[in-house]
């Protein structure tokens, strides 16, 4: 493993969001700032009879349009959404592709589930009509490694490679890994995750989780922090970031939106919240010493905001043991409420959502909550102005990952 060199620092250049709420990030923004909720029901074919009644739909995105007819043959829904995300931050980012060596550029997603539903469809077809009806993709096209070996492939970048294969927190720890990758020599990283868990073998998959909410209301069913929390809404899609080492960035002039200035990653075991104080609160703290970063310099907290009372309650507690009594009064928000929890894909979308907040000096809010049950301060109804030079990004997973993350505006 090559050796951290010195003075190396991650920036963050291009942002590339497929979200329920919006495709690109002027749309999801836009969607994001003013609390709008997307969450409704299910209409995936196969999907509607099942007790999950409400998610976080992507909408007006086509795959066969967006995808060049190789790439979409061979891929699952996640990986499109994910290649589609790339596309859009390469672009943000202004790389010139052809510039440097290929080698210079590597990619790193996270996957929490793989390709369910290109797996099922074709798994029908051995048990329904005969082996030979199975396609040569199946065995590539569910794989975790997936979008990160069509990325790669599509763009042509030959740099160091990497998938997370990993629960919610997955997300965040692909941007760390990105970051220890610039830190070790590479110039240039595309890295994030996309989902794709709305189909009938993948949500039958999440029915196993006690946190999931069954509610079949789209305003009542994700109501983190609140009374009437009752779990969490499942979403698809994701985002894609370009992450660049800072001085190979100035010199090509390229528009730096944030830094990636500290990260730090726990486990606490599946569905043990109450423990997850202990393990997101180490988390937040190491986050804090690898950024340099003190409590009260923190301006706004993205929270994991699961929707689960115990959770909720644990996640309200690490912020007020890591922050100490600063974290009554440093706004929190969780946008997440009114597009769902895309597993990976979800603490990228809130990474993406903080970037922007801090670019546009305004905390978006937490959608359909009314109700709050915590001592936090937590963002509701209205986007709030605010001076934000550092964000804290919180994830945790459904098997026991927790994760933080600081992100930091470029001075």
């Amino acid at each position: 493993m090559s050796a951290v060199l010195p003075g190396r620092r991650a920036v963050l250049t291009g942002i590339g969001v497929l979200a329920p709420n919006g495709i690109g990030a002027d749309d999801f923004w836009k969607a994001t700032r003013e609390g709008a909720s997307v969450l409704g029901p299910v209409t995936r074919e196969g999907c509607q009879d099942l007790p999950i009644r409400v998610a976080g739909q992507v909408s007006g995105f086509d795959a066969e349009e967006a995808i060049e007819g190789r790439y979409f043959v061979q891929t699952d829904r996640f990986t499109h959404y994910a290649m589609a995300a790339a596309d859009l931050a390469l672009e943000d980012a202004r790389l010139d592709r052809e510039a440097g060596s290929p080698f210079g550029i590597g990619v790193v997603t996270a996957a929490g589930s793989g390709g369910g539903e290109f797996g099922q469809r074709e798994l029908q077809q051995l048990w329904g009509t005969g082996p030979q009806f199975v396609g040569p993709y199946q065995s590539i096209a569910w794989f975790y490694a997936a979008s990160t070996g069509q990325i790669s492939i599509r763009g042509g970048f030959k740099g160091p490679c990497a998938v997370v294969a990993s629960d919610e927190a997955g997300g965040l720890d692909a941007l760390a890994h990105a970051a220890r990758t610039i830190r070790r020599g590479a110039d240039t990283v595309v890295v994030g995750a996309a989902e794709a868990p709305l189909a009938p073998y993948s949500m039958v998959c999440q029915l196993g989780y006690p946190e999931l909410s069954l509610s079949d209301d789209p305003e009542r069913a994700y109501l983190p922090f609140s009374s009437a929390a009752c779990g969490f809404v499942p979403a698809e899609g994701g985002a894609m970031f370009v992450v660049e080492e800072e001085s190979t960035a100035r010199a090509r002039g390229a528009r730096i939106r944030a830094e990636l200035a500290g990260h730090a990653a726990t486990f606490t075991g599946a569905s043990r919240w109450e423990e997850s104080r202990q393990g997101l609160a180490r988390a937040i703290r190491g986050a804090l010493e690898e950024a340099h970063c003190a409590p009260d310099e923190i301006d706004v907290v993205f929270a994991d905001a699961l929707g689960v009372p115990a959770a909720d309650r644990a996640e309200a507690l690490a912020l007020a043991d890591a922050l100490g009594e600063y974290a009554a009064y440093v706004p929190v928000t969780a946008p997440k409420a009114g597009t769902g929890r895309a597993y990976c894909g979800a603490p990228m979308i809130d990474t993406a959502a903080a970037v922007l907040a801090m670019e546009q000096s305004l905390v978006p809010p937490t959608p359909n909550v009314t109700d709050l049950c915590h001592d936090i301060d937590l963002v509701t109804g209205y986007a709030r102005s605010a001076e934000l030079r550092t964000a804290l990004v919180l994830s945790r997973g459904l098997m026991g990952s927790n994760a933080a993350l600081v992100l930091r505006r470029p001075y």
